[in-house]
């Protein structure tokens, strides 16, 4: 798992732009599963079981990452750019990107430091004020390499460090994706449905109609959330802590999860020795949003790694509780599938 988690993370692809990491996956699970790619992008896999289960199961997990787009070339040949999915500002200036389909390196710039007032250096930045340097001499030699609606990513870099951590772009939710490439590899107890879905940072799209073409009656959606356990946070406000296990969700701004399946998590992590905690603010959200409510209503339960620095190019994670999100998404779906 961790190897593909190492591939997956190097590999660039946002919401639209996802043909690099769907590709990788496809020759993962190629031969260990029958699979379909639907219109907006998404893999929809079958994996034949040892059983057939009582209750049809959909695992999901996302392939797209945030990103930024280009969208004006300015007369000096640096690149306004605008968010694809939530990104604070403040983590890109001066980071290292790649630029376009040939992934062009470059750097995220902003008004020089001592240009800026001093209100304004009280002030986080904001997204207008940065831009992209390509190295470009002028407008018309960046319109050469790029042009508006190329994507910027953050540049690659996986480094393992302290004990058992990873730090990388991207580890959202190239770990899902991981986790589901795993699983489906193995010997499966029972019939599942896989579905790696697109365009889940901009709103929750691909899932949509991914759980509308499989009609699942349980989905388990394989996710990473935000630790805030760092120094000055306190109580609830940390969301979840590092080394603590995988987080089950009882609620988010998208879902309110199925309660049974929620406490089921609970029981199967005491009586399989897994590590597991819950989510102690009520934030963000996932593909649950989208599943819960597809067709007639899909039971849901989300299982989560917790990830310090989301959605920045330096995210946190640790390989414990990968490996405990991984023995949590097993056994509640070997469950699941006979409740």
């Amino acid at each position: 798992m961790f190897d593909d988690i190492k591939e997956l993370c190097g590999l660039c692809g946002t919401s639209g732009d996802e043909e690099r990491v769907r590709e990788y996956i496809i020759s993962r699970i190629e031969g260990f599963c029958e699979y379909k790619t639907d219109a907006l992008g998404n893999i929809i896999a079958f994996k034949k079981g040892k059983n057939s289960p009582k209750n049809k199961i959909m695992l999901d997990a996302h392939m797209d990452e945030v990103a930024f787009i280009i969208n004006y070339i300015r007369s000096d040949g640096t690149l306004s750019i605008d968010m694809v999915g939530g990104v604070d500002p403040s983590v890109v200036i001066g980071r290292q990107v790649v630029v376009g389909k040939e992934l062009i390196p470059g750097v995220a710039g902003s008004k020089a430091v001592h240009l800026l007032s001093s209100d304004e250096r009280e002030k986080k930045p904001k997204m207008s004020e940065l831009y992209i340097d390509i190295g470009a001499n002028d407008k018309s030699e960046a319109e050469k390499y790029v042009k508006p609606g190329d994507i910027v990513y953050f540049a690659p870099g996986f480094t393992e460090f302290g004990e058992d951590k990873i730090c990388s772009k991207a580890i959202d939710d190239r770990f899902g994706c991981a986790l589901l490439i795993k699983l489906i590899r193995s010997e499966l107890l029972y019939d599942a449905y896989f579905t790696f879905t697109v365009q889940e940072e901009i709103g929750i799209r691909g899932a949509k109609t991914a759980a509308f073409a499989v009609d699942p009656d349980i989905a388990i959606v394989c996710e990473t959330t935000t630790a805030s356990d760092i120094e000055g946070v306190e109580g609830a406000d940390k969301v979840c802590c590092l080394g603590s296990g995988a987080v089950v969700s009882y609620m988010d701004r998208s879902t309110m999860y199925d309660r049974k399946l929620y406490d089921l998590a609970f029981e199967l992590a005491k009586e399989n020795n897994i590590k597991c905690q819950t989510k102690t603010k009520i934030a963000g959200g996932n593909n649950s949003g989208s599943i819960h409510i597809a067709g007639n209503g899909v039971r849901t339960i989300a299982v989560s790694a917790p990830c310090r620095y989301l959605h920045s190019p330096s995210s946190v994670a640790d390989k414990n509780d990968l490996n405990a999100c991984y023995d949590m998404v097993k056994a509640l779906f070997e469950k699941a599938a006979v409740l």
